[in-house]
């Protein structure tokens, strides 16, 4: 836990919060911090700082703090992931988080097993959750937005625009049969607004490719190799930045 993120409920009428639960545990247990010593803390869509702490006990905490920095600045990636398995959904959202997605939509695909969406994972406590592990990791405190949507091509026909409009949104999809070969369309520049989207393990199939492509989804190769979904999401996340870092946009 490189950051504990603070949340309203968390603060008292003069200001200063109290911890209880994982987040005093990790404190006492992990930190062994003492009374006057300095915690990195961050509010919940807000600012980043210190939290001195006042008094301590293993399921208590109390910290005096001030918040006066910025999160890390945002990527402007989203992400459109078709549903995955289970266990590797808490992965994946715990990943996103921490490489700073403002937006994943979960969304059906041929290949994905209805039941997926079932899952206790789906719901809204055990997202946040996770998203919270994944900011702690990063020392960001800005939670993504989570959209699920199980019906692939109404999303597609009727929701990415408003999404991400063609006109100010770069939308790439990864995919193993992606065009191979130098790649020249235009990334956008660091922070400005694209999505990713990324198949299931089995890959998106040949019409849900060309449904993508028709709404100006362009093929993002992401190599020769296979990747499983929570190694090609950090991958993708990556090679984005890289290219807009190295050509400027």
């Amino acid at each position: 836990m490189n950051l504990i993120l603070l949340f309203p409920d968390d603060f008292a009428s003069d200001g200063t919060v109290r911890l209880t639960g994982r987040r005093a545990r990790h404190v006492h247990e992990v930190h062994r911090a003492r009374v006057g010593e300095s915690l990195t803390v961050g509010r919940v869509n807000g600012l980043v700082g210190k939290g001195t702490v006042l008094a301590i006990a293993p399921d208590e905490v109390r910290l005096s703090v001030l918040l006066s920095d910025h999160p890390p600045p945002p990527t402007g990636l989203d992400l459109l992931l078709a549903m995955p398995r289970p266990k590797v959904l808490r992965r994946v959202l715990q990943s996103a988080a921490s490489l700073g997605a403002r937006r994943i939509v979960l969304v059906a695909a041929q290949r994905v097993e209805k039941s997926y969406f079932d899952t206790p994972f789906l719901e809204p406590a055990e997202i946040e959750r996770n998203l919270v592990l994944g900011l702690e990791q990063a020392r960001d405190t800005v939670l993504p937005e989570v959209v699920v949507r199980r019906r692939f091509r109404p999303f597609v026909e009727d929701e990415v625009e408003g999404l991400w409009p063609r006109a100010t949104s770069t939308r790439l999809v990864a995919h193993p049969a992606a065009a191979r070969g130098p790649q020249c369309f235009d990334l956008g520049t660091a922070g400005s607004p694209a999505v990713l989207a990324i198949g299931p393990e089995g890959g998106w199939i040949p019409f849900e490719l060309e449904l993508l492509e028709a709404h100006g989804f362009r093929p993002f190769d992401l190599g020769r190799r296979i990747l499983r979904v929570e190694t090609a999401v950090p991958f993708a996340f990556g090679q984005v930045q890289l290219l807009r870092s190295r050509d400027g946009g």
